[in-house]
């Protein structure tokens, strides 16, 4: 019987070295553990690089702004921009954000002042030039000024920051209860997400395979668009809070399990 525990024991310990799951794609990364490097569209400022493409520059950043920082909202020509407020107080265009706060700043609309007194950790993205998109004008608004919206799937709420009708881009806050699961599912387009508040348990489908992970709060993943995911380990003990982005038209739908694509 001791040798039985022993076993199950060293198991364990085993199973919790190996880390989160290998997936093909970035999925269960924890912020804190990346590596600092410098802004260049935020000079003097380090963040922690989530994302990226050096070929069209698009990028998705979490960064921490020091106390009494006063700067731009930078950018790169043709490139839209999102900024979402995690922690601690950011003023935009004289517009004070406190957590939760958000800005979709469209292409053309560069260098608008910034500042923070206390410091503050905010979600910074710069996106790809898309013609399609409709949205002409920034928008700054404060997310904690919304109501949650219920959906079909009980215990899941939303909060839409942002929806474009031309190219159907679309950001949003989504809150699973504490017992909630999501089923298994997929969207047709890329989507990214960073957990605000939670423990988080997910799972991934690849090739048929069900990988399941935990992230904690500052949890990321970036999902290829149809990858089916979730299922019924998905779920926290807390509630959980994510912000979500897709950056084109995504249709979510409904799979009955994790199955491999069948060979065409």
């Amino acid at each position: 019987m001791r040798r039985f525990v022993l076993l199950s024991a060293l198991m364990l310990l085993a199973a919790c070295a190996s880390g989160p799951p290998k997936l093909p794609y970035p999925a269960f990364i924890q912020a804190d553990e990346l590596s600092d490097m410098f802004m260049a569209t935020l000079p003097g400022v380090r963040g922690k690089q989530l994302a990226g493409d050096p070929q069209t520059r698009r990028t998705s950043n979490r960064i921490d702004l020091p106390p009494a920082w006063k700067g731009t909202s930078g950018g790169v020509p043709g490139r839209s921009m999102e900024i979402f407020v995690v922690e601690g107080l950011l003023t935009i265009a004289d517009i004070e954000l406190p957590p939760g706060g958000y800005a979709f700043l469209p292409a053309g609309s560069l260098g608008f002042n910034m500042q923070s007194e206390e410091g503050a950790r905010i979600l910074y993205f710069v996106n790809d030039a898309d013609p399609e998109s409709i949205i002409r004008s920034p928008i700054i608004i404060d997310a904690g000024l919304l109501d949650w919206e219920p959906t079909a799937m009980s215990g899941i709420a939303t909060k839409v920051l942002r929806s474009d009708p031309g190219n159907g881009a679309k950001t949003w806050l989504l809150r699973i209860e504490s017992g909630s699961s999501v089923p298994w599912q997929r969207s047709s387009a890329l989507r990214e997400g960073y957990l605000l508040r939670g423990n988080y348990q997910h799972s991934e489908c690849v090739l048929g395979v069900v990988q399941t992970g935990q992230y904690m709060q500052g949890g990321y993943f970036y999902r290829p668009a149809d990858t089916v995911n979730g299922g019924p380990m998905s779920g926290g003990e807390t509630d959980a809070v994510w912000f979500l982005r897709e950056t084109q038209l995504g249709k979510e739908t409904i799979v009955p399990a994790c199955e491999a694509a069948p060979i065409s």
